[in-house]
């Protein structure tokens, strides 16, 4: 009897003792979830004060066509849907970038100054609220008690960060391809790297890059598999473009203007040792590790992936095979 009340006791406990971390653990994801909401809160009120600015900018020092596309950039960043916002925004930065600052009066160029600062600062605050709130509702505990109850998954917001002085230029066009590389059990092969002027950032990728001059999509994948994974296939071999992805991006301090072309390639046998003996000086700088992630931990991780959809993507993708259809991924 006497044992019995003391495992009767001891359960109790570890119930007691269960809940409380659970509760815990809901309070900590609800604070997370408050802090991302501020984040947004600011990082759109840093956005709309940008469009005002840029409206300013367009009445006060342009004329015709540019100071018309300025206004419309604007009003259109302001309106744009939470889906389209990242494409606004990132046509407002374009535009803002081909202003000539020196040309501005004093007190505007200030103003456009600050307004560009506080949305770099907020969409990192914002963003790093995003990762720390995503990685604990994707821990087992939050996903089987449903701790995130109702609340929205937040998003990343993934919008090129403007130049931050008088020399801002036009982002470089760059057309990249890229092989969603699959082995027989559905993992897809992803690389992690970090952008040399943010070294402390690391983020996961796909196989693939820069497209050379006069270089066809295919042949172009075809020859960043073999540089970076050693491995050899043939044009005809990959199934696509299944996706295409518009980004602007900054890397080793240069702004780009980048379209991505996704091809997808199942690999025949399983156990393929990946050989990097190929890779550029940048790329051995600049790249750390590799692995191979199933569908379900991409869902799971808190790390950030590129393309940010793969995790929703890539799953009917394999299940169902390609329609033909090009996709827009972000």
């Amino acid at each position: 009897m006497n044992t019995f009340l003391v495992l009767l006791a001891l359960l109790a406990a570890l119930v007691v003792v269960s809940g409380l971390f659970l509760v815990a653990t809901a309070n900590r994801l609800d604070r997370l979830h408050v802090r991302t909401d501020a984040g947004w809160a600011a990082l759109d009120a840093a956005l709309a004060r940008r469009a005002v600015v840029a409206r300013a900018v367009a009445a006060g020092a342009l004329g015709g066509e540019r100071a018309e596309a300025m206004r419309v950039a604007a009003e259109g960043a302001e309106s744009a849907p939470r889906p389209e916002r990242e494409l606004a925004e990132n046509e407002l930065t374009r535009l803002l970038a081909d202003v000539e600052r020196s040309a501005l009066a004093a007190p505007l160029a200030a103003e456009l100054s600050d307004a560009e600062h506080r949305v770099v600062i907020a969409r990192r605050v914002h963003n790093d609220a995003v990762r720390d709130t995503l990685a604990l509702r994707r821990r087992r505990k939050v996903r089987y008690f449903r701790l995130a109850g109702t609340a929205r998954q937040p998003e990343y917001f993934e919008i090129a960060e403007p130049e931050l002085d008088a020399s801002t230029a036009r982002p470089t066009p760059r057309v990249s391809a890229r092989i969603v590389l699959v082995d027989p059990g559905g993992r897809v092969l992803l690389f992690r790297g970090h952008d040399p002027a943010v070294a402390k950032e690391r983020f996961w990728f796909t196989v693939g890059g820069g497209v050379e001059d006069g270089e066809e999509l295919r042949a172009a994948a075809v020859r960043e598999l073999k540089e970076e994974t050693g491995l050899g296939t043939t044009a005809e071999k990959l199934v696509g473009p299944v996706w295409r992805r518009r980004v602007e991006f900054g890397f080793d301090g240069h702004h780009y203007d980048g379209t991505e072309w996704f091809f997808l390639l199942r690999l025949d046998t399983a156990g393929t040792d990946i050989d990097t003996s190929g890779f550029t000086d940048v790329e051995v700088a600049t790249i750390g590790t590799h692995r191979w992630w199933a569908p379900g931990e991409l869902g799971d991780t808190g790390e950030t992936v590129y393309p940010v959809q793969l995790a929703e993507f890539l799953p009917p993708l394999l299940e169902h095979g390609w329609d033909g259809r090009l996709r827009s991924i972000r």
